[in-house]
């Protein structure tokens, strides 16, 4: 009997120790509003759009509107047990402080452009902060400068932009509903990256929300941190609020055009030769490179596509490319003059750009996602013909699969590896593994996800070694995850080279510097150092 008495003392106290590590949700909940509350000094029923338990009506559609990829907009995806519509900053330190109280896993979430999910799927208790109404931005012609507000799309970045001067612009990226916050904090580029480098090359102040709640600039958070949110991932050392930028000319007229060759119409031919043009031509022009099966009378076949902007005028653009690009075969017929403000309506997949208002621009366009899966790698030495062939017959035996070669040069190439942490800027280009679906279901999925490993598999000998380089705003959980316990900094290690190379070392001191405890912390956060830091 006495035996029996402990057993059922032992499991109860198992149960209530349990309770006590993992208190229901309403109790986190009310916890988490009493501190909020109390570091907002907001009444209540005050914080009802922000503060939004599983509960609440707001709860699902605000979760739902910056859900990019369809794989993580699941009934079975890990939902977080709040959201926190952020509308001021100080709703954003107390996020910060009162998540770290009760010892819950953060995320933070801009425009939910995350390959991965990762600001905003978890496989442990936590929250999201939405910075999604963080997105003030104000533009100063006169000083040709910008703040710009976390949670803004690229889009009204552009578009504010062009509200106030015409002859500036922004080096980000192409997709206009990208959140500001994690594109530049990630080393975000677009295509005047041969002309200006990087989004993070023009920032020269930020705001960032710190792991005790500070509200730090530059000034205040030193030169190391402000080094390592740009191009480091803003949400491994705290939140984003704000990035200040630096505005770059643009010229009246710029051209933009399209070039499509099949594998009968000498796509190798034209594919091996853009090599050795693209990221070696006038940098202000910028020939992204698209490879993708397709069907053409029943018969399967890769189609190249060159899509471009060049910052001037078609006569310039097309004698150059008639000299130095014949395999491109570039005609009058393919190049439209258009504003800075039309192309990037253009680059949008707007065909009818010099019809269409800039407004567009400003669609965030909100719970719309894809089912899809992103890999990247970095080329250095140009691919050989016989090369090309090999993955143009692999890319129609994989069936789905896309391509998209993205070059440097330029100004890339004049640029220190270390100005920033991306660590890339002396590689010939980039190249982006796109795989895309429609099926939903968990065996269309696991088909889809097989056939982009198997793919990557296919491209190595071809791309960077020792590491496998790859880019961190084309975030790929396939390189590695974060693991709790004592191999957790060799775990991060692999997948932090890949990432940011030799910049990997500085990274991890500051983020040891500013938030040992590492609160801030995902899948693929920058780890801490150990207690015995291996010797390099």
């Amino acid at each position: 009997m006495k035996i029996f008495c402990l057993i059922l003392f032992l499991i109860s106290s198992i149960i209530s120790t349990s309770i006590a590590v993992e208190p229901p949700p309403e109790t986190i909940y009310q916890n988490f509003l009493q501190c909020f509350t109390n570091q907002t000094k907001s009444p209540p029923n005050s914080l009802s759009d922000v503060v939004l338990p599983k509960t609440a009506a707001a709860f699902t559609p605000v979760l739902r509107a910056y859900i990019r990829n369809a794989r993580f907009n699941t009934t079975a995806t890990p939902k977080p047990a709040i959201v926190i519509a952020a509308r001021s900053e100080s709703h954003v330190q107390a996020a910060v402080i009162c998540t770290k109280s009760l010892n819950i896993q953060l995320k933070t979430r801009s425009g939910g452009h995350d390959y991965e999910g990762v600001s905003y799927v978890s496989h442990v208790p936590f929250f999201v902060l939405d910075m999604s109404n963080l997105r003030n931005i104000t533009v100063d012609p006169a000083t040709e400068s910008a703040w710009v507000g976390a949670g803004a799309t690229l889009g009204e970045v552009y578009y504010r932009i062009w509200e106030k001067t015409k002859s500036h612009g922004f080096p980000a990226g192409v997709c206009p509903t990208v959140g500001a916050g994690g594109h530049i904090s990630g080393g975000g580029y677009g295509n005047m990256i041969r002309k200006y480098g990087l989004s993070v090359d023009y920032v020269t102040d930020a705001k960032i929300v710190d792991v005790n709640g500070r509200v730090l600039d530059r000034k205040g958070m030193g030169e190391d941190l402000f080094w390592a949110i740009n191009g480091g991932g803003g949400a491994s050392f705290g939140v984003i609020l704000a990035f200040k930028i630096k505005l770059v000319p643009v010229p009246p007229t710029v051209t933009v055009f399209r070039v499509e060759k099949n594998l009968d119409e000498n796509a190798i031919d034209m594919v091996h030769k853009w090599q050795f043009v693209a990221p070696k031509t006038d940098p202000g022009l910028f020939m992204r490179l698209l490879l993708q099966p397709v069907t053409r009378n029943k018969n399967q076949t890769v189609r190249a596509s060159v899509v471009a902007l060049f910052l001037g005028n078609q006569n310039t653009v097309m004698s150059m490319l008639t000299k130095d690009f014949p395999e491109l075969g570039l005609k009058k017929e393919n190049c439209t003059e258009m504003t800075w403000i039309q192309s990037v309506m253009w680059w949008a997949n707007n065909d009818n750009a010099t019809q269409i208002k800039p407004e567009i621009l400003l669609d965030r366009n909100p719970d719309s996602a894809t089912f899809g899966k992103r890999k990247s790698d970095f080329v250095e030495k140009e691919i050989t013909k016989e090369g090309l062939d090999f993955l143009f017959k692999k890319m129609i035996e994989v069936g789905k699969i896309g391509l998209v070669f993205n070059p440097y040069g330029g100004i890339m190439s004049e640029v220190a590896t270390t100005k920033t942490p991306f660590p890339h800027r002396k590689k010939l280009y980039k190249i982006q593994h796109s795989m895309n679906w429609k099926d939903p279901g968990t065996e269309a999925e696991t088909s889809f996800l097989q056939k982009a490993k198997s793919f990557y598999s296919y491209m190595a000998p071809f791309v960077t070694k020792n590491p496998r380089h790859t880019y961190i705003n084309y975030r790929d959980l396939d390189i590695g995850v974060n693991t709790p316990g004592p191999n957790s900094y060799r775990v991060a290690e692999v997948f932090g080279r890949m990432y940011f190379g030799e910049n990997f070392d500085r990274l991890v001191k500051v983020k040891t510097a500013v938030d040992p405890q590492n609160f801030f912390r995902d899948e693929q956060s920058i780890p801490t150092l150990p207690s015995n830091p291996p010797r390099r």
